[in-house]
């Protein structure tokens, strides 16, 4: 009686394992159709999810260096427009200049690192630039007369035309501006964003002045610039797309 009655129990277990094994079989059959469907449907969503991952990594690079910055300023004492960001080795940050490098370990401390290759044009690690040649209209104290109102940018050209306009719609910035005047800077022909405002060169002094906004460079949906700290630009002089973020308004 005993025997007949753990034999019953044992066909029980089996049917159960059986039971939950063709369960775990439909799951993973539906799981793959749906994996499968995924990826036959949603490429679009797969490459604007990879444009998202790379557009807030552009965003979050200048924005920690703006952090060392106003370090440097309330501990350190240092003016802002004094700050130099020399790139390593940094033979040029030597002496009373040391404690306005940025980007010195002993001094500003901010990481110096290019941009990752599969947001960039070309597929190459791309260049960090920055300097106080311009003025983003009603971001600080805008001065079409000279360099008072110059911020100082970071800047990134080169970039996907993909990545530039997910960063304009997660900021809501709007269409690419296409900048059509001159953004030269103190070389002729060379587009001011180019300049790396170091130890060397420092602050822009004088009258120059380039602005991007209403009152500035040429082109198309200019306006979008309009008290925008950080966004997307086309400049039609090089074909770049270029990321521009504010680190000091002034």
């Amino acid at each position: 009686m005993m025997k007949q009655r753990f034999k019953n129990i044992r066909k029980a277990e089996r049917g159960n394992v059986l039971f939950l094994i063709l369960i775990a079989v439909a799951l993973f059959a539906a799981l793959s159709y749906a994996v499968t469907s995924s990826s036959r449907s949603g490429g679009g969503d797969a490459g604007s999810e990879t444009n998202l991952i790379g557009s807030a990594g552009i965003t979050q690079y200048p924005a920690g260096i703006r952090t060392n910055i106003l370090r440097m300023a309330i501990s350190s004492g240092v003016d802002v427009t004094t700050v130099a960001f020399d790139p390593p080795p940094y033979t040029a940050c030597t002496g009373a200049d040391l404690s306005r490098c940025v980007f010195h370990p002993t001094a500003g401390g901010a990481t110096f690192s290019q941009a990752p290759a599969d947001v960039m044009a070309d597929n190459l690690a791309g260049d960090w630039t920055i300097n106080g040649d311009f003025e983003i209209e009603n971001v600080g104290t805008s001065s079409d007369t000279g360099t008072d109102g110059n911020d100082i940018v970071a800047f990134l050209p080169g970039l996907k035309q993909s990545i530039c306009q997910k960063i304009n719609d997660e900021v809501a910035f709007g269409t690419i501006p296409v900048v059509t005047g001159s953004v030269a800077g103190a070389d002729p022909g060379t587009p001011g964003y180019l300049r790396i405002m170091d130890v060397g060169l420092g602050l822009q002094t004088g009258a120059t002045d380039i602005e991007l906004g209403t009152s500035g460079a040429a082109g198309s949906n200019i306006a979008n610039f309009d008290g925008e700290a950080f966004g997307c630009f086309r400049n039609t002089a090089t074909g770049d797309y270029v990321y521009y973020h504010v680190l000091v308004e002034r």
